[in-house]
């Protein structure tokens, strides 16, 4: 039986002016990055990258807004924007990521059609006050607890390569699967001029170690390859699946440019694994 690979696309529905200072983000507002801002992305719009996601292969489409967290204006354009994906595209693996939120309003973005909320840890407890100070640790892992109170599916994970040591990196993992996500995304840090966090990236060879650290520890977890894939992996990207990860992200990021989806699913098909066609195949 071929190994199947999830793929998933993601769109910014409102990008930048953050207040937070989280050292790795371009859309953080104090670090003055060179990126789009706006308030909101027409609905429209929205729909029609989804479906462009899902003729490119995607089950699974994340809706992804900058700031701490949901206020009632935020959440009810989530909502509006999950109904309005929902109403053309039923099947859709319907994501969420919005920040900190509560058990009701995670319940709320469930009856409008999401299936799964993504939230990261970004790195392990002890570690993160080095790359965030305006909120804590520990209000990220209550929002994991409450999507999964809510009757989400959880996708947590984090960045590395900020600078963290093998032992923090090793705690990190052990907290993600201490929530026993369905899916763990994996980003490398990415570094732009304008973001204050300055660390050496990640060899090929760290990198595949990572992955085969995270799928020893969590064997039963879809374990995403995401942001910083295309630049950390420059010469054995094939090697990401045989390591352990069996879904990626397609198209592009949040503030960067992704591959084009055709050369990731020609990549997949020449290695003769399968694209999956549903989320619990």
């Amino acid at each position: 039986m071929k190994k199947s690979i999830f793929l998933c696309a993601i769109s910014n529905i409102s990008s930048g002016s953050c207040p937070e200072d989280c050292g790795f983000c371009t859309q953080s507002a104090r670090h003055h990055a060179d990126i789009e801002r706006y308030k909101y992305k027409p609905v429209e719009q929205i729909v029609f990258e989804a479906k462009n996601a899902t003729n490119n292969g995607a089950i699974g489409f994340c809706l992804v807004t900058s700031g701490l967290g949901l206020d009632d204006k935020k959440l009810a354009f989530v909502c509006e924007v999950a109904r309005a994906v929902k109403a053309e595209l039923p099947d859709l693996n319907l994501i969420a990521c919005n920040g900190i939120a509560s058990v009701e309003q995670l319940r709320t973005l469930k009856e409008a059609g999401v299936n799964s909320y993504n939230h990261n840890l970004e790195c392990s407890q002890n570690f993160y006050d080095k790359i965030c100070t305006t909120h804590s640790w520990e209000s990220r892992y209550q929002t994991c607890l409450n999507a999964k109170e809510a009757g989400l599916s959880l996708c947590s994970g984090g960045i590395f390569g900020l600078g963290e040591s093998k032992e923090e990196r090793s705690a990190f993992i052990q907290s993600v699967k201490s929530l026993s996500p369905d899916t763990m995304p994996l980003n490398f840090y990415i570094h732009n001029p304008a973001l204050p966090l300055k660390a050496a990236p990640l060899s090929e060879e760290e990198a595949l170690a990572i992955i085969t650290e995270v799928r020893a520890a969590l064997p039963n977890t879809r374990l995403m390859i995401a942001g910083g894939r295309e630049t950390t992996f420059t010469s054995k990207e094939c090697d990401i699946f045989a390591t352990g990860a069996d879904a990626i992200v397609i198209g592009d990021y949040l503030t960067t440019k992704g591959e084009l989806p055709t050369k990731d699913r020609e990549m997949i098909q020449r290695l003769g694994y399968e694209i999956a066609t549903t989320c619990h195949a």
